[in-house]
């Protein structure tokens, strides 16, 4: 990320007090520039659609009145699939994980969560396209190892499906949290050219995103989580 760049975010949660306090610290980082925040889903969208914004990341509670943080996930990877979601929630479930993770979330983050850790998810989201901390990485790795044949599963839902040793390297360094230019560097390529494996990768496992990504490769056993 250049010095240079401003990460637009949006706050999107019904809690007043808590709202307005990550808005807060949103504005006293000198690289984030709060676009707007809203008491709910329905108020967001409606936002948007008004008046389209540059908004890079979507910080959104998974419990709301109304649309739910899960739903205006989807919403939103669908309308608008530029803006990157981070959900932030006292559920720490696996289950919710993944799902989020599969409908296009780029991290999942405990609402208890101390500042410093929200601030490196944006950095990182922004840079990377995905942040998962231990807690979520234990429990996508718990999801994997449930089933004996989890992998076995996932792989054989996606029949002819073949990767080669190039997209298995660039794969690779995508779970590592390299970037295209970091990737091309590694591997002695362009970037043009990672970015067109990337492409590759998202279409052979109908991903949405790079969050995506490291989910397949976890649960197919193509990478193993270094905790």
């Amino acid at each position: 990320m250049a010095e240079q760049d401003i990460i637009r975010i949006a706050v999107i949660d019904d809690q007043n007090l808590f709202r307005q306090s990550l808005s807060l610290l949103i504005g006293s980082v000198s690289r984030f520039e709060l676009a707007t925040d809203s008491p709910g889903g329905e108020h967001f969208l409606e936002q948007l659609k008004a008046n389209p914004q540059n908004i890079d990341i979507a910080i959104v509670d998974m419990d709301m009145p109304g649309m739910s943080g899960m739903e205006l996930n989807r919403r939103i990877q669908q309308q608008y699939p530029y803006i990157k979601v981070i959900i932030l929630t006292v559920h720490m479930n696996e289950h919710l994980i993944a799902q989020a993770i599969n409908a296009g979330a780029s991290s999942y983050l405990a609402k208890n969560c101390d500042k410093d850790e929200l601030i490196l998810a944006v950095d990182t989201v922004y840079k990377t396209g995905f942040y998962f901390n231990n807690e979520a990485m234990t429990a996508i790795k718990h999801s994997a190892n449930h089933k004996k044949q989890q992998a076995k599963d996932i792989l054989s839902n996606l029949p002819g499906l073949t990767l080669s040793k190039r997209e298995r390297q660039v794969l690779h360094l995508i779970c590592r949290e390299f970037n295209n230019t970091e990737i091309a560097q590694e591997l002695f390529l362009s970037t043009r050219t990672v970015e067109g494996h990337r492409i590759n990768l998202l279409n052979k496992v109908n991903c949405r995103n790079t969050a995506g990504l490291v989910l397949f490769a976890i649960k197919a056993g193509l990478f193993e989580i270094p905790l």
